[in-house]
């Protein structure tokens, strides 16, 4: 057995290595779930249901009004930009049953980035949560814009009760109401992509500049909605919660497209609340969650958690961030399931790594999925490295993005060819083991370099993470005149603290690491920064 197949002696019993590509287009998803079972509850959503035959019919009709008013033509781009619900998931279809590609734009995002996106896309119109008018710009065609009021699709009487803030409608001038473009009737184009066809541009987050657009086809998006289900079991009609952000890959693959693959009930939450999230899960008797680490760190943190009827869960996951492995204890003492791990990249489509279901392991990124070729090089040589060797993760997969939108000098740097393979560059460090399961060590950029010595601030921080008195730090990298930089820790003190004496953490810091890796100063602060995702925004310190 070679390097790049040892990971094989601990695949998921019964599982193929390898998966046939979909010779459709990610849409013929939506076309065969409606077709198998038209009357099965495709959304919920506080209590209001569309079955697949009435989402096939609003996508449809949706379609026909972005063909025929907003003059959306084969590979034009669409922007959606929007929270969670059933209007994303609509809106989503139908750019690619009008032949159209999807922009998503975190709706976080506000007017600049959201103008920078727009104008570097192309994108010819846009769907958009009618909160967000004022950060639409004024010289949009209003066919082209079309205003969401998610309150359209909240019953009367809720099941659960939703957040004020998206009850609220307030007016979108210069844009189109969705209701209108629906009831309007229009009949959309034939439907002509294929594999190769563009599908989707998610845009990267912009921590090493303004985002970048990655360029995927259908054939990479439906690379890991098909790998999903195989890889966890997911049985046709299962019961999801979606609590991740449509608008990222993540929540987009896990909880919007695989769901629909496997004829699966999406119920949603607009905003993340983990009362909600456990009324839901009891009372739908949930099946899958894909969720982050700081939402399972609040979900678990509920003052009556342990009231709740959770027997229904299947498989709990996510990514992000690792999960810290006492809470990783508690999820599987109050659920009785291991939390699985997975590791991917916007560029990836989600998915390129995920831990075994019998056999995961905490704060580990998990084993290359179906064809996918993972190693890990030398970055500055690019040599391939030995296990247990720190190196960049570099991936090869049919899940891999064509490049970043109209940046070919980019594209060509993030790529290389080993074996007569294009591997992806993913500017991660990690290291694999002699078993083929991978872990994160750090990003290749962020590394301080200390008078040439290397600090993994990653590293730097586990140890931090072992101080009685610090629930969170962050590792940065300061200027230094005489070592080049220096090491810099934002701390989130424990408990009801502000800060922590100077003196004590220098000493235990050298007490427990390497001389060059103790912090030169330690800065206080009550939370660290997040991105919508959850992880931490190192940059901005």
């Amino acid at each position: 057995m070679n390097m790049q197949n040892r990971h094989h002696d601990i695949w998921p019993p019964g599982r193929p290595f390898s998966l046939d590509p979909s010779p459709h287009s990610v849409f013929h998803n939506l076309l065969a779930a409606a077709r198998r079972h038209p009357d099965h509850t495709a959304i919920w959503y506080y209590g209001r249901t569309l079955s697949y035959a009435q989402l096939l019919d609003e996508v449809r009709s949706l379609a026909g009004y972005l063909h025929h008013r907003a003059g959306v033509r084969p590979d034009d781009r669409v922007a959606i930009y929007m929270q969670n619900a059933p209007q994303f998931i609509i809106a989503y279809y139908a750019i690619m049953a009008a032949n159209a590609v999807i922009v998503p734009v975190n709706p976080m995002c506000r007017g600049a980035e959201l103008a920078h996106i727009l104008r570097d896309s192309g994108a010819r119109a846009i769907v958009f949560g009618a909160e967000l008018a004022p950060e639409i710009p004024a010289d949009l065609d209003p066919a082209a814009c079309i205003a969401v009021r998610y309150a359209d699709y909240i019953p009367e009487t809720p099941e659960i009760e939703p957040p004020a803030q998206i009850l609220a409608t307030p007016d979108a001038p210069r844009a189109t109401p969705w209701l209108a473009a629906i009831a309007a009737g229009l009949t959309p184009p034939e439907h002509t992509r294929g594999p190769q066809d563009w599908c989707i541009i998610p845009y990267s987050s912009g921590t090493t500049g303004m985002p970048k657009g990655c360029l995927h086809t259908h054939a990479s998006v439906n690379a890991t909605i098909f790998a999903y289900p195989e890889w966890v079991g997911m049985e046709e009609g299962a019961r999801v919660l979606a609590t991740l952000p449509f608008c990222h890959v993540t929540g987009m693959q896990n909880s919007m497209n695989m769901p629909i693959l496997a004829g699966a009930t999406i119920h949603i939450l607009t905003r993340w609340n983990a009362e909600a999230a456990a009324r839901v899960i009891e009372a739908k008797r949930i099946g899958h969650w894909r969720s982050i680490t700081t939402m399972m760190i609040d979900f678990l943190s509920l003052p009556e958690i342990e009231t709740y009827d959770l027997s229904s869960l299947q498989g709990v996951g996510g990514g992000g961030a690792q999960m810290p492995e006492a809470v990783a204890r508690k999820m599987a003492r109050l659920i009785g399931l291991d939390y699985l791990e997975a590791y991917g990249l916007t560029e990836t489509m989600a998915p390129s790594h995920m831990n075994p279901p019998q056999a995961p392991r905490p704060q580990c990124l998990g084993i290359p999925i179906f064809d996918v070729d993972s190693r890990i090089i030398d970055p500055e040589t690019l040599e391939e490295l030995g296990p247990n060797q720190p190196g960049e993760i570099i991936i090869h997969g049919p899940q891999v993005f064509q490049g970043y939108w109209q940046r070919p000098e980019e594209t060509d740097a993030v790529f290389l060819d080993i074996d007569g393979k294009r591997f992806l560059r993913s500017g991660d460090i990690g290291y694999v083991d002699e078993q083929g399961y991978f872990y994160f060590t750090d990003r290749l950029k962020r590394m301080v370099n200390v008078s040439g010595l290397k600090v993994w601030p990653a590293e730097v921080e586990a140890i931090l993470h072992g101080h009685p008195d610090i629930a969170e730090a962050c590792i940065v990298a300061d200027p230094d005149p005489r070592t080049g930089e220096a090491v810099r820790a934002v701390i989130v003190p424990a408990g009801s603290q502000t800060d922590l004496p100077v003196e004590p953490l220098t000493e235990w810091c050298r007490a427990n690491m390497a001389a060059y890796k103790v912090p030169k100063r330690f800065e206080f602060r009550d939370a660290l920064p997040r991105s919508g995702t959850g992880k931490v925004l190192w940059r901005t310190l």
